[in-house]
């Protein structure tokens, strides 16, 4: 084999172990952001909750989540308040 083939050949060998431990390192990193998304995910509804309690509206928390009013709602019933009763105006 010439010196230009070895090298092509190493180089190529380099490049594809260098790609299979990108891929390693990103599905570790995505098994620890699974991980924490259960404790993150409380931590929005507690500041959901907190929030809405603080007299921030519905519509306002949705906007700034990206969660749709519906889904603000179940957040808030499942923390204990029921939309319209405690907080602010339900609008």
């Amino acid at each position: 084999m010439s010196g230009h083939v070895v090298g092509d050949l190493e180089a190529a060998s380099e490049a594809y172990r260098a790609a299979l431990q990108r891929v390693q390192d990103g599905l570790a990193e995505v098994a620890s952001a699974r991980a924490d998304v259960p404790k993150v995910r409380e931590r929005l509804a507690d500041a959901i909750v907190a929030a809405y309690r603080g007299g921030t509206r519905v519509g306002e928390i949705a906007r700034v989540t990206g969660y749709g009013r519906e889904q603000v709602r179940r957040i808030l019933r499942a923390g204990g308040v029921e939309p319209g009763n405690a907080g602010s105006v339900d609008a």
